[in-house]
C-alpha cells in the first residue's frame, strides 16, 4: 500500500506533543496540535470579559504550549516560519478535524484511563486506515490497544520520541502483535528518511530498548558512587566526551533533563520487573531519595546535583553536590592518570583500551561499569531485542553514546572482556559463550564495504539493515582509498564520484586540505565525474586553522602569509571552476572556511542540522578565503530595479559582521549562505553522503558545464561606503564597538563595495579577491587581531612583546 502523509493530527501540546509537532512542521507537513479545554477562567481572561466559551480560553492552553516551545532555548524549529504549519484547537471542537489526517499521534498524560478516553474520540473520527501512535514512554503499547477496532489495532503503535524530538535522534517503533507489518515498515523507513531518525523496532517490554539500557546504566552508577566513594565532579569527568559521551556526561545530565524523570521510569522498572537479574540496582540510593525530598530535582528547581550562587564577588559560581553529607561546596578539579593518557588519542575504541587498563579510580570505575553494563545488555537478548545491533543504535540515538556498548566490548575484544569479567563477578550470557566457541570473536565485522553483526539464532554475520542506503566511509576507507596526505582521504564512492574527507582536529582548514582538495580536483577531472566533499567526524569543519595564522604573523613572514591566503581563494575558486560538479556535504559546524567552500560548490547538500556562518569578525578578520568576495558578488545578483541597493548591501554587511551562524539548515538561507536551487537538505545525516553523491551523479548526467568566471559584479563605491562608514562611526561614538572592530568594519565594507570607486561599477571576481587577500592582510597583522586569536589558540594567555 502506497502511503503519503500530508497531515498530522497531535494530541496534547505538553513538553513532548508542542516540539513532536514542530519537528513535523519542520520537514514541511501541516500540522494539527489539540489540548483539553481549560476548566476555570485567569485573571487576564476575566478583566478582557472572556467566558469559557470563547474561542481564545477554549485554546488557551494549547496555544500558551506551543508559544512556549517555539520560544524555548535551543529551539525546536528550523525557521520560525514553520510555526504557520500548526494550527490549533481543543479536544472538544476540533476532535472531528483529525478526519483530514494522514498520521494521528497521542501523547497526552501517562494513564492508561486516561488514553483510552482520547482513543475512543479518536474512533469516531479518524479515517479508515489512518495511522494512530502512541508517544508513551512506559504504558505497555498493547493495553493501550485493547478493546479498539479491528482497523484501529491494525494500523496502531508505538512511536517513541526522545526529549528534544528535534536534537535526538532516536525514534522506538513498538508495535503490537495485531499491528500490520507493512504498517511497521513504513514508520521505520519514515522516520528515518523524513524525520532524520535512527529508527529501532523494539519489543513491547518495560521501558523498551533505551531507556531499559540507559536507566539501568545510571542506576548502577548510582550505586557505585556509593561503594567506591566517588564524587559528582569525578562521575562527570569520567563519563563525558572522553568516554564518548555527552559533554554534559551523568549528573550534568541528570540536572537537565530532571531527577523526577529518571526517578519515575527507574521505579517503573522497580516495579514491573521483579524477575529482572539487576532488580535491586533499579531500587533508589537513599541520597538520591533525599534529593527528591528536598526537591532538588535540577535546573527546573534550581538546584540538583549542581547549584548555581552567586558568590562573594558577585559573579556566578557552580557549586557540587557533596553525595555523603549533602551539601553544596565549591567543583574540585579532578587528576586522573587514566584520563591524562586517553587526551592525545583521538580515536575512541582505542581510547576504551586504555580506559580498561587503568590502574587509578578512573580505571576501576570503568572496569566495574563496563562489565556490569556487558552483562546486562548480553542478557537482555532476546527480551528486548532479538538483534544486537538494535541496542547499540537505540544507545548511540537515544543518550549520545558515541558507541553502543557492544561497540566498546568489540573495541576492548570480546574473548578477553569476558574472561576479565569473571574477576569482577560478571558472566555473559550463553549465547556470547558459544559465539567465542564458533570461532566468532566480534559482535561486528566489516566485509566487502559492508558492516555486518553476529545474528545469534543462525550463529553467522548478517548485513545490518537499511544501511544500504548509507555511506559509512570507515566501512569503505580500507578497500577504496584513491589518494591520500595528511589531513585527507580520497574515496571511490562508485559510480565515478570521488569522495574527499579531512582528518585533522576539528576539522580545521590548513597546507594540508588546501592540497587535498586541489588533488581531488586534478583527479576528478582525469578519471572521475564529479567530487564531494563531506566527512563522517563530529564537524564539517571549524574553520582555517587560526593557529598556523597567528604563528606566520608574530614571525612577521608577511610573504608566506600573503601565499597562504592567495592559495585558500584559489581553492575555493578551484571548486566553482572545475570541469567536474563539486558537491559539499556540511553538517554541525560549518564556519570560515568550511562556510567559503560551501559558498563556492556547485551544490551543497547539508544536513538539517548544520550550523553555518562566516565568524572571522570574531577574531578581528574578515572571511579570506573568497567568503568576502563571494557576498558582494550575491548582493550584485539581489540588486533589483526600484530597489535600495544600500539595503542589500546592509544585510549581506550584517551577516559577516555580526558573525551570524545559522541554527538550521533552513536558517543558512535565510542568512545568504545558500542559494536557491543549489542547495538540499538531508533530514538524517547518515544519509549524507549517500545523498551527496546522487547530486553529484545528478549534475553529471545533465551534462554540467564549467561555469564561466564573473565580470559582471555590480559594486556600490563610494555610494556604499559611505553607509557602511557612517554607520561604524555612529556605532563607535555610541560605543556599542571597539575602535578595532569599527577598523574591521571598514575593511569589509572597503571590499563589499568594491573600494572607493566614484560611481556604481561592474567588477571582476578577481579584482573583489585582490581587494579582500589586502584587507586581511592589513588586519593580520594588527596587535588587538592577534591578541583575539591568541585567547582562542593558547586559551587566554596574554601577548608577549
Amino acid at each position: 500500500m502506497k502511503r503519503t502523509i500530508k497531515k498530522v493530527a497531535v494530541l496534547g501540546s505538553g513538553i513532548m506533543g508542542s516540539r513532536i509537532a514542530c519537528h513535523f512542521a519542520n520537514i514541511g507537513l501541516e500540522v494539527l496540535l489539540l489540548d483539553i479545554v481549560p476548566k476555570e477562567l485567569i485573571a487576564d481572561e476575566q478583566s478582557k470579559g472572556l467566558s469559557l466559551e470563547s474561542k481564545a480560553v477554549r485554546n488557551r492552553i494549547v496555544n500558551a504550549s506551543l508559544e512556549t516551545a517555539v520560544k524555548s532555548n535551543p529551539s525546536p524549529v528550523y525557521s520560525k516560519k514553520v510555526v504557520n504549519l500548526i494550527s490549533t484547537g481543543n479536544f472538544e471542537d476540533n476532535m472531528k478535524d483529525i478526519a483530514s489526517c494522514d498520521w494521528v499521534i497521542e501523547v497526552v498524560i501517562e494513564r492508561l484511563d486516561i488514553k483510552q478516553q482520547v482513543y475512543d474520540q479518536v474512533e469516531k473520527y479518524r479515517k479508515t486506515g489512518t495511522l494512530i501512535t502512541s508517544n508513551t514512554s512506559g504504558i505497555p503499547i498493547h493495553l493501550m490497544a485493547e478493546g479498539r477496532s479491528d482497523d484501529f489495532k491494525a494500523h496502531f503503535c508505538g512511536t517513541h520520541f526522545f526529549n528534544p524530538p528535534r536534537y535526538l535522534r532516536l525514534l522506538e517503533i513498538i508495535p503490537t502483535p495485531d499491528t500490520k507489518p507493512e504498517v511497521v515498515d513504513f514508520l521505520l523507513h519514515y522516520g528515518d528518511k523524513f524525520l532524520g531518525k535512527a529508527t529501532v523496532l523494539c519489543k513491547d517490554t518495560p521501558a523498551f530498548i533505551a531507556n531499559r539500557v540507559g536507566v539501568y546504566s545510571i542506576m548502577a552508577l548510582l550505586h557505585l558512587v556509593e561503594k567506591m566513594d566517588l564524587t559528582v565532579e569525578e562521575v562527570d569527568k569520567f563519563t563525558g566526551p572522553a568516554l564518548g559521551r555527552p559533554k554534559s556526561a551523568t549528573f550534568r545530565t541528570s540536572d537537565v533533563v530532571g531527577l523526577d524523570t529518571m526517578i519515575n521510569v527507574a521505579n517503573g522498572l522497580f516495579n514491573n520487573l521483579p524477575n529482572d537479574k539487576a532488580h535491586d540496582l533499579f531500587q533508589l540510593p537513599e541520597y538520591v531519595k533525599k534529593m527528591a525530598e528536598n526537591k532538588w530535582l535540577g535546573d527546573k528547581t534550581q538546584q540538583g546535583f549542581y547549584k548555581k550562587i552567586k558568590n562573594a564577588d558577585g559573579a556566578s559560581e557552580i557549586l557540587a553536590l557533596d553525595l555523603k553529607t549533602l551539601e553544596y561546596k565549591p567543583q574540585q578539579k579532578i587528576k586522573s592518570a587514566t584520563l591524562e593518557a586517553t587526551k592525545p588519542i583521538e580515536k575512541l575504541r582505542e581510547r576504551m583500551t586504555v580506559f580498561a587498563k587503568g590502574t587509578d579510580k578512573a580505571g576501576e570505575f570503568f572496569r566495574t561499569s563496563f562489565y556490569g553494563l556487558f552483562e546486562y545488555v548480553s542478557d537482555r537478548i532476546p527480551e528486548i531485542s532479538d538483534e544486537l545491533y538494535r541496542i547499540d543504535d537505540a544507545m548511540r540515538a537515544g543518550f549520545g553514546w558515541e558507541l553502543g556498548p557492544f561497540e566498546v566490548w568489540d573495541a576492548l575484544g570480546v574473548k578477553e572482556t569476558v574472561e576479565a569479567m569473571k574477576s569482577y563477578g560478571n558472566e555473559a550470557a550463553r549465547w556470547v559463550h558459544e559465539m567465542l566457541a564458533g570461532g566468532n570473536e566480534s559482535f561486528y565485522k566489516v566485509e566487502n564495504g559492508v558492516r555486518k553483526y553476529y545474528d545469534i539464532p543462525s550463529k553467522t554475520y548478517k548485513p545490518i539493515p537499511g544501511t544500504d542506503a548509507f555511506i559509512i566511509l570507515d566501512n569503505i576507507r580500507p578497500t577504496n582509498t584513491v589518494w591520500k596526505n595528511s589531513g585527507t582521504t580520497l574515496t571511490d564512492l562508485g559510480d565515478g564520484i570521488l569522495n574527499l574527507e579531512f582528518h585533522t582536529k576539528m576539522n580545521t582548514i590548513g597546507g594540508e586540505v588546501l592540497q587535498g582538495i586541489n588533488k581531488a580536483i586534478d583527479i576528478a577531472e582525469k578519471d572521475y565525474r564529479g567530487l564531494v566533499i563531506g566527512n563522517d567526524g563530529a564537524n564539517f569543519s571549524a574553520g582555517a586553522n587560526v593557529g598556523m595564522i597567528f604563528m606566520m604573523a608574530v614571525e612577521q613572514d608577511w610573504d608566506e602569509l600573503n601565499m597562504a591566503v592567495k592559495m585558500f581563494q584559489n581553492t575555493s575558486m578551484r571548486i566553482r571552476y572545475s570541469s567536474i560538479p563539486v558537491v559539499v556535504a556540511p553538517f554541525n559546524l560549518c564556519l570560515g572556511g568550511g562556510c567559503e567552500f560551501s559558498l563556492h560548490a556547485d551544490h551543497v547538500q547539508l544536513s538539517a542540522e548544520t550550523y553555518m556562518g562566516l565568524v572571522e569578525f570574531g577574531v578581528g578578520l574578515i572571511p579570506g578565503g573568497g567568503g568576502s568576495k563571494e557576498f558582494a558578488l550575491r548582493a550584485s545578483d539581489e540588486f533589483k530595479e526600484g530597489q535600495i541597493d544600500q539595503m542589500v548591501l546592509r544585510d549581506r554587511f550584517l551577516t559577516i559582521g555580526m558573525a551570524k551562524v545559522s541554527t538550521s539548515a533552513e536558517e543558512a538561507f535565510e542568512l545568504g549562505y545558500l542559494q536557491k536551487d543549489k542547495y538540499s537538505i538531508t533530514m538524517n545525516r547518515s544519509r549524507l553522503i549517500a545523498d551527496a553523491k546522487e547530486k553529484a551523479l545528478e549534475l553529471a548526467e545533465a551534462g554540467y558545464v564549467k561555469p564561466v568566471p564573473r565580470k559582471d559584479i555590480r559594486v556600490l563605491g563610494k555610494q556604499g561606503l559611505g553607509i557602511v562608514y557612517a554607520g561604524a562611526n555612529s556605532m563607535y561614538a555610541g560605543h556599542y564597538i571597539s575602535e578595532h572592530d569599527k577598523k574591521i568594519s571598514e575593511k569589509l565594507g572597503w571590499v563589499l563595495c568594491g573600494g572607493d570607486l566614484s560611481q556604481p561599477t561592474f567588477v571582476t571576481e578577481k579584482y573583489l579577491l585582490d581587494l579582500e587577500r589586502e584587507a586581511f592582510m592589513s588586519l593580520v597583522g594588527e596587535r588587538k587581531t592577534l591578541e583575539r586569536i591568541q585567547s582562542i589558540v593558547t586559551k587566554g594567555k596574554p601577548l608577549r612583546n
